[in-house]
């Protein structure tokens, strides 16, 4: 090998041509025969002279460039292994992205707790009217401890709920499609059918509805069953190698589970400290009037400002974890850098926070409209009125249809912000378009892990619904002896149990986005380095050779 760096040997000078005659001096001698010899010396001085221009160059040589061989082993070989996360995934000028929606989630935090303290204080000066249990209150206005007990309940039943169906992901990997469908199925109808003996026929419709719709879903989806298994069972693969996605998880639930305990004695003091009423003492203390337009300003307020806030969780959540992810599918040869959650996560709390405070604002927004349509349509419906009962309950399917087209291109968009750390609105351009280039939104619509975690966290929000319907029941609270208050209890009890549940599954569907999202962007890694998995898509979906190799 040294030959190669230091020249050729004597036989092979530039690059194995043969050695050039000497043109530059008498003709050689030749020894034998004197005859001969004298008779090529006249036929040499009779020729006319030769003109002795310079010798024939060899081709030019880059000896900086290594031999055929030696290139194609260098391309072969894998890159030099990487210490961190930060070296591998480089930002050439980092910068804070979006930093506008950061300063303005901040805002909406600051006053979130300001808001919340003066509630507090007014429900904590109001003790003995709202009572400290279940049954003691005297509030005939609006919410009570009664409520604040019930939340309770529900935070526990979302956690414990959504802890289980995390764990049978993660142990019954190939049969958590068919266990989440008939799960959501069953209880959806078994939950109408008793709605409906019940009388209360608006939450009865509705659940009908959505047993219905994910039935129909269910069967359609047979025959992408067995692809959508091969990303579920490598995704889970991946985090039971690197267990600290399950810790990501744990701290992302007990997040989502502080939040929620928050919002939960929050939403219900702004009932108690600005509801107008004149038993109402809780209007004398300090901290704001009571009245209609206040009491309906705040709740606004406090409900987008906690989904804005269980949003920022889930997706920081996201973008930490797509650091592992990325890292598995681009580094599994050399090894992965050290501590890529970690370095994920500074990148998600520091340059990439605006950009997902930019996302975050945009769902939440949606969301706080599809809640106010929920709420809407239980209400029209409990008064009778089945035209307005149908209007909103076609408002709220648009919206849940643009809520569903954002929460598409942000899953993505968040893995190429945790990977490469562009702006939201570029790496929103950018994954549309590599999806499209690669041929890659066909493989992505026919994934059905993401609907699939989607109805599993549905079914927990339909028991935390369940739930509060039958504590309303057994309880009957004074505030709700005529029925008023329970849609707006079990639409909360829906909410929260549903946020819970998909910030606790995170990490699946992070998983899965960030391996899609890296094969856009280099499918040959796919297939090099990770032979295995292209084997098993290849034998469950053909046609990702035509369209993400084509």
């Amino acid at each position: 090998m040294a030959n190669n760096y230091y020249g050729p040997p004597p036989n092979q000078q530039y690059g194995g041509y043969p050695p050039q005659p000497n043109q530059y001096g008498p003709p050689p001698q030749q020894y034998g025969n004197p005859f001969h010899d004298q008779q090529q010396y006249q036929m040499l001085h009779q020729q006319p002279p030769m003109n002795y221009g310079p010798p024939p160059q060899p081709p030019p040589q880059n000896y900086n460039q290594p031999p055929p061989q030696q290139q194609f082993d260098q391309v072969q070989d894998p890159p030099p292994p990487y210490q961190t996360f930060e070296e591998k995934f480089a930002v050439s000028k980092p910068k804070y992205q979006d930093l506008w929606a950061a300063i303005l989630f901040l805002i909406s935090f600051f006053g979130l707790i300001v808001v919340s303290g003066i509630s507090i204080n007014g429900y904590r000066a109001t003790t003995p009217t709202n009572g400290k249990g279940i049954k003691d209150g005297r509030n005939n206005f609006g919410l009570s401890t009664n409520t604040v007990i019930l939340f309770a309940f529900i935070l526990g039943l979302a956690f414990v709920i959504s802890t289980i169906y995390f764990w049978i992901a993660r142990t019954f990997t190939k049969k958590l499609i068919y266990i989440t469908g008939i799960l959501n199925v069953t209880i959806g109808f078994a939950t109408a059918v008793y709605y409906f003996y019940r009388k209360y026929y608006s939450a009865a419709v509705v659940f009908l509805i959505f047993a219905v719709f994910y039935a129909f879903c269910f069967w359609s989806w047979r025959p992408r069953i067995p692809y959508s298994v091969v990303m579920l069972q490598t995704a889970i693969d991946v985090s039971k190698r690197f267990g600290h996605v399950f810790r990501v998880s744990a701290l992302g639930g007990l997040a989502a589970l502080v939040a929620g305990a928050w919002f939960s004695v929050t939403f219900v003091s702004v009932y108690i400290k600005f509801s107008p009423s004149q038993n109402n003492p809780a209007c004398n203390v300090k901290g704001g009037n009571c009245s209609s337009g206040a009491l309906i300003g705040i709740l606004v307020f406090v409900t987008f400002g906690f989904y804005w806030l269980s949003e920022v969780i889930k997706n920081v959540l996201h973008v930490s974890v797509s650091g592992v992810y990325g890292s598995w599918y681009f580094c599994i040869r050399t090894g992965l850098p050290k501590h890529p959650t970690l370095g994920a996560f500074k990148r998600a709390m520091t340059t990439s926070f605006g950009s997902i405070c930019f996302g975050s604002l945009v769902v939440a927004f949606i969301q706080l409209l599809k809640q106010a349509c929920s709420i809407a349509q239980q209400g029209e419906a409990m008064d009778g009125n089945i035209i307005g009962c149908c209007m909103f309950a076609v408002l709220g399917c648009i919206l849940g249809c643009l809520q569903w087209i954002v929460e598409y291109f942000n899953h993505y968009a968040y893995s190429y912000i945790a990977l490469y750390g562009d702006s939201y609105v570029t790496a929103a351009k950018a994954t549309i378009n590599l999806m499209k280039d690669r041929g890659m939104d066909a493989l992505v619509n026919d994934c059905l892990v993401d609907p699939v975690l989607t109805m599993g966290a549905v079914f927990v929000g339909y028991l935390c619904a369940l739930l509060s319907y039958l504590y309303l029941q057994f309880t009957n609270p004074a505030y709700n002896r005529d029925g008023g208050f329970t849609p707006v209890v079990l639409a909360f009890s829906f909410l929260i149990g549903l946020q819970i549940a998909n910030i606790f599954l995170v990490p699946i569907k992070s998983g899965v986005a960030t391996i899609f999202t890296c094969m856009a962007h280099d499918p040959e890694v796919l297939r090099n380095d990770h032979p295995d998995l292209w084997d098993q898509i290849v034998r469950v979906y053909p046609d990702v050779q035509q369209g993400v190799m084509a």
